[in-house]
Order: structure tokens, then C-alpha cells, then sequence
């Protein structure tokens, strides 16, 4: 009797034919399964490869050790180049460098006195800006307390201290780099960096970086960012406007004030994260 021959294409056949599964190991090679050589790891099982144990980065984000693409990379950039603009412009102070004539050029196409520009230059007053800034303090303290948070001082500790940086950073430089003031301003040196510009920017940045933590809605916490800007934004247009400093008396400052603010803000957030 003869045997009936297997149509192509079945288990154990060695003729050509569609591939086909095979039992046993090779079932493990399925999406999903625990076998042993399976590619895929099973929902049951607990990650094995180095990307499932990575630790998060300074701001919560997964990924590997900083720099990685992303925000920490961004980060890095930005505090570089803050601290590389600020050496370049006071080497170019210090020296009276070729940044100076084109400084000057356009602060007498901006300079024009009046009483709107002065305004805006008082807002970066010690008796306007650090008011603001006791007031943040105080309220975020108030908050973080109420809601039980794990050392609830130290924010505005560090904002205190951030504050006092300020002229313990800003007048050694003027001393230093002892540049005169603008035709506007009655004779005398001292003008770089801007120290009404510092004290907006750190000011109203640490207050900034206090409050925004507790505004429950997206739309909130940008408005306090955009209202941030303007008032800094507003002080130096106001400085440079009235003569009472250069432009790049208030570009250093920004400068300055940039890498102040980075350090404050990834403080805030290790400290969140803990």
C-alpha cells in the first residue's frame, strides 16, 4: 500500500514551500513569549536591557548621563554661552576692543530721555524689584508648608542667597573694569555691568521660579513667564533709553544673570525630584 504523499508546506516537510512554524523552540521566537532565546521580552518580565534601568536626568526626563539630546544638552549650551558672551564683552571693555565704537553707535541712535523710559528704569530700583521678590518668598514658603513639603525653607533660602549674589558679584566688576558712563550721565566710571539690569533679572527671576510651581494651569504659568520678560525687557530698554548705561552694559548683565537663574532653577527641580 502505498503512503499518501504530504502536501508541501507541513511540518517536517524538507520541499520547497511556504515557511511554515514549527513546534517546540521555535514557538518562542513569537511576539510576547518567555521562552528561552525569545527576542522579545514578555510583559511579565522585568526589564534586562540598560535602557529600562536608566535613571532620569537632572530634570526628570529619562535618558543616559547628561549631555543627551533634549533639554540638558540645551541647558549646557545655554549656560556656555552666556558665561562665553559675558567673558567676550568684558574682555572688550577691559580692552577697549572694536565692540565698543559699534556699542556706542547704537546708543546714541537710542538714547532719547524722557519720562516713560525712566519709569521703566526704576523698575529695576532695589526699592521696586526686591519688595516683589519678599513677596514671592514669603507666599511660596507659606505654600509648601501648608501642603507639608520636605524642607519647605529651602527654596526661598536659596532665593535670599541668590539675591545677595548680585552686588557681591556686580560691584567687584565695575571696580575692575572702571568704565564711564554715557554723554548723558554727569562724569564718572563704574557702568559695567548694568546693576539695575541684575537686580530686575534676579529679582523677578527668583520670584518667577518661586510661584510658578503652585499655578495650576498652563495658561497661568506662561502669562508669568511672558510678564517676567517684559518687566526685564522693559527695564533695560528704559536704562539704555535714558543714557544712564550702555547696551552692553545691560548685555552683560543679562549674560550674568542667565547663568545665575540656570543654577537656581536646577536646584529647584533636583530638590523637587528629592
Amino acid at each position: 500500500m502505498r503512503d499518501t504523499p504530504r502536501p508541501q508546506g507541513t511540518v517536517g516537510d524538507i520541499r520547497p514551500g511556504p515557511p511554515q512554524l514549527r513546534p517546540g523552540r521555535a514557538l518562542a521566537h513569537t511576539t510576547g513569549a518567555s521562552g528561552s532565546g525569545s527576542p522579545h521580552r514578555s510583559d511579565s518580565r522585568p526589564p534586562q536591557t540598560p535602557r529600562g534601568g536608566r535613571p532620569s536626568d537632572p530634570i526628570g526626563r529619562p535618558g543616559t548621563t547628561p549631555p543627551v539630546p533634549g533639554r540638558p544638552a540645551f541647558l549646557i549650551f545655554l549656560l556656555g554661552s552666556a558665561v562665553l558672551l559675558f567673558a567676550l564683552i568684558t574682555w572688550q571693555v577691559v580692552e577697549d576692543g572694536p565692540l565698543l565704537r559699534v556699542d556706542e553707535r547704537v546708543s546714541r541712535a537710542l538714547v532719547h530721555p524722557d519720562l516713560g523710559s525712566e519709569a521703566l528704569a526704576d523698575l529695576g530700583n532695589v526699592e521696586v524689584a526686591v519688595p516683589v521678590l519678599v513677596a514671592a518668598l514669603l507666599w511660596s514658603a507659606w505654600r509648601a508648608r501648608r501642603t507639608g513639603a520636605d524642607r519647605w525653607w529651602l527654596p526661598p533660602t536659596a532665593a535670599t542667597v541668590l539675591m545677595a549674589l548680585v552686588p557681591v558679584l556686580v560691584v567687584p566688576l565695575k571696580e575692575l573694569t572702571d568704565r564711564s558712563g554715557t554723554p548723558v550721565v554727569p562724569p564718572g566710571t563704574g557702568y559695567y555691568p548694568s546693576g539695575h539690569t541684575a537686580t530686575a533679572a534676579i529679582a523677578y527671576g527668583a520670584a518667577t521660579l518661586l510661584v510658578l510651581p503652585w499655578l495650576r494651569t498652563t495658561r497661568a504659568r506662561r502669562a508669568l513667564v511672558v510678564l517676567y520678560g517684559l518687566l526685564v525687557l522693559g527695564v533695560s530698554f528704559g536704562l539704555v533709553r535714558r543714557g544712564w548705561h550702555w547696551p552692553l552694559d545691560v548685555v552683560a548683565s543679562w549674560c550674568l544673570c542667565t547663568a545665575l537663574l540656570l543654577g537656581f532653577w536646577l536646584f529647584l527641580a533636583r530638590l523637587g525630584r528629592r
